[in-house]
């Protein structure tokens, strides 16, 4: 026993001592390497470790797994206080931010304290004016202030000489830094825009100052200069920049930069026309190291240019705006952006001007589109970014801003482009405008592989409208869901064959064959998932034998921007474009699509109750102004701005028959978006709105009696009192229901697929009744909800029905709907056998 118990306790002694191993710089390095390549090897890579390296043959297995787990938890404590560290200069640059943010508000406040108390006096100063004398008295004092505060004479400003050239930039320069860090305009916060280390920055927009206005700061881990040269490249984050051309660049004395630059912007819809500036901008750095990229309109007065603006193009002007770009300690940038401009809204429709006259419009997209855009700069540059489908970022990118200059060179046409209109059809509901030298699109080696013999070119309808009620995020969400409820594959056969079977001839329809389903792949997102890049398959099927051959599967390119409702003046947007499996990175792109704009609402008048299509029924006067007979339309409360355009390839020989296609395509299209836009408005927003069209057929009569006859049978109570089941009653009674009424297919070794609901369930699924049957029953519920419905389903087989407890469930959209209390219950037919089954959600309502 001495024995055992002395052997015991040598045991523990050489335990002890082999916990603390002191490995030799060889041995470290030996485990370095194959850390690198796994962090955490197997027990048999670890035995295989020490017969591979001699030099850890002096080291037991246990230990060499210690070593690992020791490395990999000081990996994570490096990560942590790097990111802690990071963290930590966040918050130390926004803190800094936010009390400068804080001391100009109390400035703000100062001000406006002052010119309140100077208001006062002038009032009481009036009012106490009675006699000629104090009236002269008061006239003489204001013209002795005026001789005690002369206007500053301002050196000259002359645009045709440098010196004029500095005097105009110096000038620039010191209005823009009073408005990005002083009290020259108004700003007010953006609702919703919190500001903090991980959000966008601090947005604000002006209040009560000409033009529009918007500003913005916020943080980016890239160097002043880096974001100097993104910010000056205004057409790779500026959507709606057509071109800007550097005219001219003078150096200064001072180090810095004087550019003469021409810019064009795109419009937004078809029914205004586009934009174009001669600006002057001024880049040099202060004396306290930051960067700063100011720029104004060079007008008349300046000496800048007098002549007209191009054709299609009205003469806007940049009031002083641009980049303050500040460097932070530790890293990264501090940037003070301030965009300001004056659009002259009075050209426009007055029904169109909040699009020209919204400072939150602008600030979504201009402001914080260059906000955005530099953080994506800054964290693919990091990597934190991970893209699929082997594509570099710089490469997706590309491909985004392809598709949205696709798109708006349609939605323009500009005749310098090569786009001409062509005549109409007698309803100008449509328009079709057609390119017959599309280089510029496709590029030369395209157009003469798609249009070989006869030669060809690009054609485009478009169509604009607007809308009440309807969210424009809602609607490209339900759009880019559920294609089969707007996308029309029923093109005739000889309008497919007209355009040859080309891969970029129709934008979502093959001859032989339409697709019943579409499959999305992810390609790549912007860093708040604003934006979405990803790959569409339509999967074909043959209309007969004879045509499988024909039936393909096709793909799109497609961009989805906007769909987050929160955002305040969001523009929503799906564009896609044909593409074959090959993917090439220089793939010629024609982009279709919509672009859904909010307008600001209005409280001078009721809303309307209808879908306009202003293409018809807009007049614009000579002015801007519209008949006093249209004034009652200015006043819609939730109204957006839809823009349609759809681009097609057609051969000379066959291009009237092309664009009869195209404006009848496009026509059922508007149609289709129109139902869609009434159906999807939500209940709470559309009371006033007619009732979606009640399901006339014979099967809706009969399942709509099946439907009331099986509840009473199970239930032993009615769905509702009815006084009559003669005719469409009961139908009636379900269809206007206050609760949402839905059945789903019976079918074994299936998924119960919708099949059917009332006006309430169409308007808790935030669906129509053609995309209801493509939505499976277990979709919408929730895990706690179909563990549920599986327990409960053999009862309901047996006794016919169920009371399910309050939950939440789904829509198609993606959006929580609660409600009170579920009833699920067996619908027979005439002869009692199992039809389908029924639910029926009371007291839903929107999370």
């Amino acid at each position: 026993m001495a024995f055992s118990m002395h052997n015991k306790e040598g045991n523990n002694k050489q335990m002890d001592t082999s916990k603390y191993v002191r490995y030799t710089p060889e041995q470290v390095e030996a485990l370095e390497r194959v850390y690198t390549e796994c962090p955490k090897p197997s027990s048999l890579r670890r035995q295989q470790l020490i017969r591979e390296c001699p030099i850890l043959s002096n080291i037991e297995p246990k230990q060499i797994k210690v070593w690992f787990q020791n490395r990999r938890c000081r990996e994570k404590q490096r990560k942590e206080s790097s990111r802690l560290q990071t963290v930590n200069r966040k918050l130390t640059a926004m803190n800094k931010l936010l009390m400068e943010e804080n001391d100009r508000l109390q400035k703000q406040v100062s001000q406006l304290v002052y010119d309140n108390g100077y208001m006062r006096q002038q009032l009481q100063n009036a009012s106490a004016t009675t006699t000629d004398n104090s009236c002269e008295s008061v006239v003489m004092s204001g013209q002795q202030q005026q001789q005690h505060n002369p206007t500053p004479q301002h050196p000259q400003r002359d645009a045709n000489n440098p010196a004029g050239l500095l005097a105009i930039a110096e000038e620039t320069l010191a209005e823009f830094l009073s408005k990005a860090t002083g009290t020259a305009v108004d700003w007010v916060q953006m609702i919703g825009m919190k500001p903090g280390p991980d959000s966008i920055g601090i947005i604000a927009v002006s209040r009560n100052c000409s033009g529009v206005a918007a500003r913005a700061c916020g943080l980016v881990s890239l160097e002043p200069t880096k974001v100097a040269e993104i910010l000056k490249d205004r057409p790779s984050w500026f959507r709606d920049c057509r071109c800007l051309d550097i005219l001219s660049i003078i150096p200064t004395g001072n180090g810095g930069t004087i550019e003469l630059i021409y810019m064009q912007t795109y419009a937004p819809t078809t029914l205004a026309a586009a934009r174009d500036f001669w600006t002057l901008r001024y880049t040099t750095t202060l004396e306290d190291g930051s960067l700063v990229i100011c720029e104004r309109s060079l007008t008349a007065i300046t000496g800048g240019p007098t002549g007209p603006p191009a054709l299609s193009f009205v003469r806007a002007e940049m009031l002083p705006s641009g980049y303050l770009i500040r460097p932070c300690e530790g890293g990264g940038s501090i940037i003070h952006i301030v965009d300001h401009v004056d659009l002259d809204a009075w050209s426009v429709p007055e029904v169109l001007r909040p699009l020209y006259e919204s400072s939150k419009i602008l600030a979504q997209k201009m402001t914080m589109a260059a906000l955005r855009y530099i953080r994506q700069i800054a964290q693919e540059t990091s990597g934190e970014i991970q893209y699929g489908g082997g594509r570099q970022p710089a490469v997706l990118r590309t491909f985004s801003q392809r598709l949205c200059r696709g798109f708006n060179d349609a939605v323009n046409g500009f005749a310098d482009d090569g786009w001409s209109l062509l005549g109409g059809d007698g309803m100008e509901d449509v328009t079709i405008a057609i390119n017959s030298s599309p280089n510029k699109f496709l590029g030369t080696q395209y157009n003469a592989s798609i249009f070989p013999t006869f030669g060809g070119g690009v054609l485009c309808a478009k169509a604009s409208m607007l809308l009440q009620n309807v969210p424009p995020a809602v609607l490209v969400r339900f759009l880019r869901e559920h294609r089969s409820e707007w996308a029309d594959y029923g093109v005739d056969t000889y309008s497919a064959h007209c355009l040859k079977a080309s891969p970029y001839a129709i934008p979502c329809a093959r001859p032989g064959g339409f697709p019943s389903s579409q499959v999305i792949l992810p390609l790549a997102h912007t860093v708040e998932h604003e934006e979405f890049l990803e790959v569409v398959r339509l999967e074909g099927h043959a209309f007969s034998p004879e045509d499988v051959a024909l039936a393909q599967d096709m793909y799109l390119l497609q961009l989805c921007s906007g769909v987050d409702e929160t955002a305040i003046g969001a523009c929503a947007q799906l564009v896609f474009a044909p593409i074959d499996e090959s993917f090439a990175d220089d793939a010629p792109l024609l982009p279709s699509g919509f672009r859904v704009i909010p307008l600001d609402p209005k409280a001078d008048g009721p809303a309307a109750t209808r879908t306009l299509d202003l293409a018809s029924t807009l007049e614009v006067g000579a002015g801007g102004a519209r008949p006093s007979s249209e004034a009652d339309t200015s006043s819609y409360n939730l109204r957006s701005v839809l823009t349609i355009a759809f681009q097609f390839t057609f051969e000379n020989h066959l291009r009237d028959n092309v664009a009869a296609m195209a404006r009848q395509y496009v026509r059922s299209v508007v149609g289709s978006v129109q139902r869609v836009a009434m159906a999807i408005s939500p209940s709470r927003l559309s009371s006033h709105i007619a009732p979606k069209t009640l399901p006339g057929s014979p099967e809706a009569l009969t399942l709509a009696r099946w439907v009331y006859r099986s509840y009473r049978i199970h239930t032993g109570g009615d769905l509702f009192r009815v006084d009559s089941q003669v005719g469409d009653a009961l139908l009636k009674q379900i269809w206007h229901h206050s609760d949402a009424i839905m059945c789903c297919s019976l079918k074994t070794n299936a998924s119960p697929v919708f099949t059917f609901a009332n006006q309430a369930g169409l308007d808790m699924l935030e669906t129509t009744l053609v995309a209801l049957q493509d939505i499976m029953l277990e979709k919408i519920l929730e895990e706690a909800g179909r563990k549920l419905l599986y327990s409960e389903f053999s009862k309901i087989m047996q006794q016919g029905f169920a009371y399910l407890p309050a939950g939440i469930c789904v829509s198609s959209m993606g959006r929580p709907v609660s409600y009170e209390q579920a009833i699920a219950w067996k619908v027979l037919n005439d002869d009692d056998s199992n039809h389908c089954l029924a639910f029926m959600f009371v007291n839903w309502s929107f999370v």
